[in-house]
This record gives structure tokens, sequence and C-alpha cells, in this order.
């Protein structure tokens, strides 16, 4: 099936009554990773996304069945993740893209070597026709990817490998960092937090603010100590100037 075809399937209109009767189910009760290896990349490629792109219409989703085909319900993937771009952001039950009028801009599957054949052939071959621009494989486990991670990007109607780890699309650099994806804005080089780092530096940050509080509460303690001893000593002198002027003396006198 080539995209022409598939486009031309994905925009024929079921009639109303036809199209309402039409079940397009948002779970098949299958596992959602195949390992709990395979399940934190995914939550954390996911989560990292989503802080990198709010503010931006976009959106990024997480094993959602992603419908391609209206009044086909049988047709239909489920990417481990896939970032939207030109969409309202939030989540969705399931993603078709006759309603959304975008396919996704990127996917991502974390894929083992139970999944190779069906990851690099079929969903390969599926997101090319419907002009996904870039397909990521990542192999959390180093099963059968050299390097853990591959990928491609659209060119014309075809996938070519990605040389130099960017991502156009989301303008990130990307590598593969033990078990996780490590994601680096173009921009500045800067590292996107993954959840657990992001924690830690909300809590530092956190106890630096508690700590400079604190600080700057002491310093207000100290100062005002200074200015009541300052204020005792102005008196007690302004007293022994008096004891002076009752003896005679004139404490003002050169």
């Amino acid at each position: 099936m080539n995209r022409e075809t598939l486009w031309r399937i994905a925009v024929t209109a079921a009639s109303p009554q036809i199209e309402a009767e039409i079940d397009y189910p948002s779970s098949d009760g299958e596992p959602v990773a195949e390992s709990f290896v395979h399940l934190y990349a995914l939550l954390v490629t996911l989560e990292v996304l989503l802080q990198y792109l709010e503010g931006q219409r976009a959106t990024v989703l997480g094993n959602q069945f992603l419908y391609y085909a209206q009044g086909f319900p049988r047709l239909r993937v489920a990417p481990d993740v896939m970032v939207i771009f030109n969409v309202e952001p939030g989540g969705r039950d399931s993603y078709k893209t006759w309603e959304e009028g975008e396919v996704p801009a990127v996917v991502f599957e974390m894929t083992s070597k139970g999944t190779r054949e069906q990851d690099q052939v079929f969903k390969k071959t599926l997101y090319e026709q419907m002009g996904v621009q870039e397909y990521w494989l990542f192999d959390p486990k180093g099963e059968w990817i050299e390097g853990q991670l591959r990928g491609y990007r659209l060119r014309g109607e075809t996938y070519e490998p990605i040389a130099d780890g960017r991502s156009e699309p989301l303008k990130l650099r990307l590598q593969a960092e033990g078990q996780l994806i490590g994601f680096y804005r173009e921009d500045t080089g800067e590292r996107l937090l993954i959840p657990t780092e992001l924690a830690a530096s909300l809590k530092q940050e956190t106890l630096a603010r508690q700590q400079a509080e604190q600080q700057a509460e002491q310093a207000q303690q100290r100062a005002e100590q200074e200015q009541q001893r300052a204020e005792q000593a102005e008196a007690q002198l302004e007293q022994l100037k008096e004891r002076l002027r009752q003896a005679g003396i004139d404490p003002d006198a050169g």
C-alpha cells in the first residue's frame, strides 16, 4: 500500500450513520511495555518531551492508539511515544488523524529482540507511508541495535538513516545514555532533565531558597541587634552627659 492509497483510505468519509456505529477502542488490554526497562524508557521519554514542549501548540502521547483511516478501526497502531505539532496540547484517549488534521511528526519505539521485525519492518513501512517525519528506535537493553539508538528521517517518500543524532522537528540532539535516551537542546547544548533529576533540582532550589531566606532573616536579626546596641550606647552616653552637667561640667565643651 503506497502513501497515496493509504491517504485515500484515511480521508474517505463514512456516512454519519455508519460512522456513528463505529467503535474506536482506546485500549486492547495488552501490556503497555515488554519489560520494566522498556516501560521506564517510554515514560521518561514521554515526560521529558512534555516538559520540553510545554507552552507550544503540540502534544506528546504515549502508547495511545493512532487511528489513520476513518471508518476502519482495525487500521491502527500504538506508538510508544509520538509527538504531534499544530494540534491542541493535552492528552487523548486515542488519536484520529482525520479529526486532528495532522500526523505525528516524530515517533519513538522502545524496541527489543522480540519486537525487532515489527518495529523495523511493519511499523517503519507504515510510518513512512503515513508521512511521519522521523522514526526513532531505541533498544534500552542493547539486544539488537548497535549503539542502542537508530533514527530515520523522511526524504521525499522514503526513510533515510539519521547519521548525526539530530531530530530536526524537535531541534534536539539524541544519544543513548544507559537505558534511557538523552536529549540535548541544539540552541544551548543543555541536557533536558529527566523527572528524577527535575525533582532533585527542585529540591535543591527549595533548600537554597530556604537557606537564603534563613540567612536573610538572621542578617536582619543581627542588624536589629546592632541597632538596639547602638541605641543603648547612645542612651548611656546621654545619661553620662547629664551626670556631668549636674556636676557643673559641660560635656560638649571643647
